[in-house]
């Protein structure tokens, strides 16, 4: 674990009868990316506020760069920003405006601040938009300035709750590569989220919590891996639905699931070859319109491993 920048043993933390975390175990390698997902109340939310030293663990500990999320707290702050899921700048300031009042809250000089207000403007190209007021900012500016206000002081790791909440798909790739750009520089990003594909562009490693404890990890190539690649059948006659979901069943062993009024899909387990699967369904007399082999996506990877019918958030 020598390169790994954020180290996590045992953490328990309750809240009342609620067990929110019960022997949480993660690490983060330095530079990297690396998404936290899970089902609602799975303690994912509890686990960021406790290495972003909000609130203590009630047994285990946690180090960033080092350093003691408990006993170190202040060292530890030196070294992180956050960005929460609602930009928290200043509407009636400009953006270069909200920049220097947080560089000052850091405890910056005046000349410093300035400096460096002007540094990430440019960086993040927000120049042009720099004496605006941020009232008449895009969505997408405003997440891009809350993003940059949590690196006024270069940090080490940066904590990001569900950076592109509510919007658009432009402005959802400025953020992203914004992201990018980041990590290339050395910054390491624990990153939740409610999209698993924001997920798959961005994590280089991946830690699903479940009831209180990490329950698989792994790059998204790795998860995905886990549970087989995806048959998907789209059928002829919408009304032999029922009956190729029972051949399927009976040659792969695996449970189908219906995607549509005339599609089912299935996890196939290793050793079965599409031709297989198609001169099945033909001996049925089931006509398929097409049958394909694909990779799971993150979604279905994330109810299988959950078991939860719910969206991740």
């Amino acid at each position: 674990m020598a390169d790994s920048i954020v180290i996590v043993e045992g953490l328990h933390k309750s809240f009342g009868d609620t067990h929110a975390l019960q022997g949480l175990n993660l690490t983060v390698p330095r530079g990297t990316v690396c998404g936290v997902l899970g089902p609602n109340g799975a303690g994912k939310t509890t686990a960021i506020r406790i290495l972003a030293t909000l609130c203590d663990p009630d047994a285990g500990y946690a180090t960033i760069s080092g350093f003691d999320v408990v006993r170190q707290s202040g060292k530890v702050r030196a070294r992180i920003g956050l960005a929460g899921q609602y930009a928290a700048v200043d509407e009636k300031l400009t953006g270069r405006g909200n920049l220097r009042m947080f560089g000052r809250l850091f405890h910056l000089s005046r000349t410093r601040a300035y400096q460096r207000a002007d540094e990430l403007l440019e960086r993040f190209d927000l120049l042009e938009a720099a004496d605006r007021q941020v009232a008449g900012y895009s969505g997408g500016m405003r997440r891009r300035l809350d993003l940059i206000t949590s690196l006024i002081l270069r940090p080490d790791v940066l904590f990001l709750d569900e950076p592109t909440t509510g919007l658009d798909p432009r402005s959802r790739g400025e953020i992203w590569d914004s992201v990018r750009e980041l990590v290339a520089d050395g910054t390491t990003v624990l990153l939740t989220t409610q999209y698993l594909d924001e997920a798959d562009q961005l994590a280089d490693d991946i830690a699903i919590i479940d009831h209180g404890r990490v329950i698989a990890t792994g790059t998204p190539d790795e998860l995905k891996a886990t549970i087989g690649d995806r048959l998907d059948i789209v059928l002829e006659e919408p009304n032999s639905f029922h009956a190729a979901a029972t051949v399927v069943e009976a040659h792969t062993g695996a449970d189908a699931a219906a995607t549509g009024s005339d599609r089912l899909s299935v996890a196939l387990p290793g050793g079965f070859r599409l031709a297989d699967i198609v001169r099945e369904l033909d001996r049925a007399g089931i006509a398929a319109a097409d049958v394909s082999l694909r990779r799971p996506t993150l979604d279905e990877v994330f109810l299988r491993l959950t078991d939860h019918k719910e969206r991740v958030s």
